[in-house]
């Protein structure tokens, strides 16, 4: 167990309730004292975090209602860079995985994982580690464009990222004005900067870029059972 006389505040985005309530019980014997929110949605779990107080760890499922691939991580990273995000996902493939702590996940935990080695992961992670299945090879990077990409991506606030989402979504921009509650000369400019940090010349090429890393749809050998 850790610090018991330390309180811990954790959040679980997770849009399976069963789930969530699995991984509660799993990490929850870990601390003395924890206070853990569950978010069944990405809107739900920014709610959560921007009711303040100091957050100690995320654990973010990377499919649920609000989010496309890896754009909730984005997000998360760019407007909450000191808190250690550990992703927890049914999807455990190298090349995902990989992806995930490229965008600055702490930890890749697999929904297959049983209850000790997840307190165990955890807990390493809470020690400032980094955490990903064993067999898994960190060193082979993503090719030249992807990597040039995502350190581009990397570069977009909390704010665009909302807009670059919501592009992604295919809304117009009265309609992300309206989402986020600002004027759409706010969104115009927004775009913009999507634009000149992405290093492309429209809004649909942008779409294209983004969606290529967030659906995980990087360029690789096809397989023959595919079609």
């Amino acid at each position: 167990m850790l610090s018991e006389a330390q309180s811990h505040r954790l959040v679980i985005a997770d849009d399976h309730p069963l789930f969530r309530g699995a991984l509660r019980e799993a990490v929850s014997g870990l601390f003395g004292r924890a206070d853990i929110g569950e978010a069944g949605s990405f809107e739900e779990m920014t709610e959560l975090l921007e009711r303040g107080g100091e957050v100690d760890l995320i654990l973010l499922d990377l499919r649920m209602p609000g989010v496309r691939g890896f754009s909730g991580l984005m997000y998360l990273r760019a407007q909450y860079p000191a808190v250690p995000i550990v992703v927890v996902s049914a999807n455990d493939d190298p090349a995902v995985i990989r992806r995930c702590m490229e965008f600055g996940a702490s930890g890749f935990i697999p929904k297959t994982l049983g209850a000790d080695a997840l307190r165990a992961a955890i807990a390493a992670v809470l020690r400032g580690e980094v955490w990903t299945p064993r067999d898994v090879d960190l060193s082979r990077g993503a090719d030249a464009e992807s990597s040039a990409l995502i350190a581009r991506l990397a570069t977009l606030t909390p704010q665009q990222v909302r807009v670059m989402m919501m592009l992604s979504g295919g809304l117009l921009n009265k309609q992300i004005a309206y989402e986020l509650g600002v004027s759409e000369a706010t969104v115009k400019a927004h775009v913009s900067a999507i634009l000149q940090k992405l290093g492309v010349d429209s809004r649909t090429q942008a779409v294209i870029a983004a969606g290529r890393i967030e659906a995980g749809q990087w360029p690789q050998v096809p397989r023959e059972s595919e079609g």
